[in-house]
């Protein structure tokens, strides 16, 4: 093995260990509300499952614009070129703080009317409206960390945004048990409790983010770059590969959050036991996720410098990799089955549903693994975002969200064949992602000599 097989090794089990390890952490922080809200009332549960959809949507646009500074990043950095590097930070954080304002201030005035999209039922829209005033506050405070965060990794820095985005974690979580519960003179919060231990969170890692970026050097905008002109080359390739990993992600998002909306309507026992069944996926996934991240990184590393070959190797070694990883993590969650069984307060129906939408969730683990890493770290580190954006709008709009509607409020099928039905999409395009993947348009470099 020569030196530069080796780097790139060492290299990306650099990444990809700390992005597996801050994502497993975060998908803690759902795991402790479920758990921890659910000693409350299954009301608490769901309300807040459906409330977080609005995070969820917003991270759809915050992702985008992150993605986009990886796809740009990831290859100056590699090229050496660190000021192009601060350029590209600047845009992706002026766009995701702007979005977060418009997330933040509706759901502080309207939180009722957001709430009406997803459930119907008269006390899940109170208790989610409640959450969604308090929690209002963190969504621009999370636009800046997670553009700080993706900066760290991409500047080699992988392992500092895991223990940034771990401690702000582990605070979550004890905020949660203190301000939903209360200790001794202080009255437990409830669900709104939830949302001021996730704000309280938010302002503990945008600080730190700051604070390690700085005695790290990594690349950062500064108030010249925020309120100067954008370099006009650099601006127009990067909206060049964000704009279709925005309509991809807010067609993906939107298709998921229609799974909510379509669970949301068919009952309590079926959010409850999604929202349970999600966050266990979640946990398990997030090693899929942070491998992902990290085969764009360090592939986009290599077209940015040059490596065309190696690079087309390697993602032909991640992909058959993604397969294995896919299969663990399916045997995991099996394995799971009887602990959260055992651990979480549900209704004996919820109860029921929840076993079976865990064994779904064993199996289509596997193809969100694959095609994750092909669709996410694969074409987007050689510019290729355009096929993800078509491959999710069709597959998810014209095939799984349909069939969804049809078998819950038409034909009225049981839960969990609504259940099932919703599973089918990281199956359906599996064959056209990988017959795109074999026309290698993804090996390039995209970096420009005069940026």
């Amino acid at each position: 093995m020569d030196n530069k097989n080796s780097y790139d090794i060492k290299k990306f089990i650099k990444i990809a260990g700390p992005i597996s390890f801050q994502n497993l952490m975060s998908s803690l922080v759902s795991a402790s509300d479920a758990f921890m809200l659910g000693f409350l009332d299954q009301t608490s549960l769901s309300a807040v499952s459906l409330a977080t959809q609005v995070a969820f949507v917003y991270s759809l646009f915050f992702g985008a614009f992150v993605f986009g500074f990886n796809v740009l990043g990831a290859q100056y950095w590699g090229k050496g070129d660190e000021k192009s590097v601060k350029k590209v930070t600047t845009m992706a954080l002026r766009y995701a703080v702007l979005v977060g304002m418009i997330f933040s201030a509706v759901s502080l005035i309207c939180p009722r009317l957001v709430m009406r999209i997803f459930t119907s039922d008269r006390q899940l829209i109170a208790a989610g409206a409640s959450y969604l005033r308090v929690v209002s506050a963190s969504f621009i405070l999370t636009g800046i960390s997670q553009v700080y965060l993706g900066v760290l990794k991409v500047c080699d820095r992988a392992g500092t945004s895991s223990i940034i985005g771990s401690l702000s974690v582990i605070l979550n979580i004890g905020l949660n048990a203190l301000f939903i519960f209360g200790i001794g003179d202080m009255k437990g919060m409830g669900i709104a409790g939830a949302a001021l231990a996730t704000v309280c969170a938010r302002i503990f890692e945008v600080a730190l983010s700051l604070i390690l970026m700085t005695k790290y050097k990594c690349p950062r905008s500064n108030i010249r770059y925020l309120l100067g002109k954008d370099d006009a080359l650099l601006k127009k390739d990067y909206w060049k590969y964000t704009l279709p990993l925005l309509i991809n992600q807010l067609g993906w998002g939107g298709g998921v959050t229609m799974y909510s909306v379509i669970m949301g309507h068919l009952g309590t026992d079926a959010v409850a036991a999604n929202s349970i069944a999600s966050i266990v996926r979640s946990m398990i996934a997030s090693f899929c996720w942070g491998f992902s991240s990290a085969v764009g990184i360090v592939i986009g590393g290599l077209l940015g410098s040059g490596r065309l070959d190696e690079a087309k190797k390697l993602g032909g070694k991640y992909v058959r990799l993604s397969i294995a990883i896919g299969i663990v993590s399916g045997l995991v969650i099996i394995g799971l089955i009887p602990l959260v069984l055992r651990v979480i307060t549900l209704s004996p129906m919820a109860r029921y549903y929840l076993k079976g939408m865990l064994f779904m969730a064993a199996y289509y683990i596997i193809g969100n693994s694959l095609n994750s890493t092909i669709i996410t770290g694969v074409f987007p580190a050689g510019g290729d975002t355009r096929f993800g954006m078509k491959c999710d709008l069709i597959t998810l709009w014209l095939v799984v969200v349909p069939l969804g509607m049809i078998f819950a409020f038409v034909i009225k099928a049981p839960v969990l064949v609504v259940a099932f039905i919703l599973t089918l999409d990281e199956f359906v395009k599996i064959p056209w992602v990988y017959k795109h993947y074999m026309k290698y348009k993804w090996v390039k470099n995209i970096t420009r000599e005069n940026a």
